[in-house]
């Protein structure tokens, strides 16, 4: 199985991602969130907010273009037949709000490989129009060698 290790450090183009209030709104009732600050705008208005709040996990929507680059980028060879979600976590920062603009930058930080499978991280830099940074994603794909 190739290990694109020469491939560290790879960075995608930036990916510019409007937060909507209806995106928010749909997430929200998708994922079974209750709480107000998502779903009513009044309720967002009285706590302060400019608009509807995003769920800390919505960085799933704003930061998921920036990786179809790496996922199709032929230098990582990354056979789709044989990949598996690892893992995902999160560091937060400001709250994203409806009408923020949301880009995110990826890099490829690391591949090992483990067991036959290989392990590919990456990690994802989404800043908001204002400069500041509203989550640091860690991402692991695990590709599975011939079975």
């Amino acid at each position: 199985m190739p290990l694109p290790s020469d491939r560290i450090g790879k960075r995608y183009p930036p990916l510019l991602y409007a937060v909507g209030r209806e995106k928010v709104r749909e997430y929200a009732q998708a994922v079974g969130e209750t709480n107000p600050l998502h779903l009513d705008l009044e309720a967002a208005h009285g706590a302060g907010h400019a608009d509807l709040v995003a769920p800390p996990m919505f960085a799933v929507v704003y930061c998921s273009g920036a990786f179809m680059g790496a996922l199709f980028d032929p230098e990582l060879e990354i056979d789709f037949a044989h990949l598996v979600h690892g893992s995902q976590r999160f560091e937060w920062g400001p709250l994203v709000i409806a009408g923020d603009e949301i880009t995110t930058v990826l890099e490829f930080k690391d591949t090992a490989l483990r067991a036959g499978l290989r392990f590919d991280t990456f990690q994802s830099v989404s800043v908001n129009q204002r400069g500041e940074t509203v989550s640091v994603g860690t991402w692991t794909n695990i590709i599975r060698g011939d079975q």
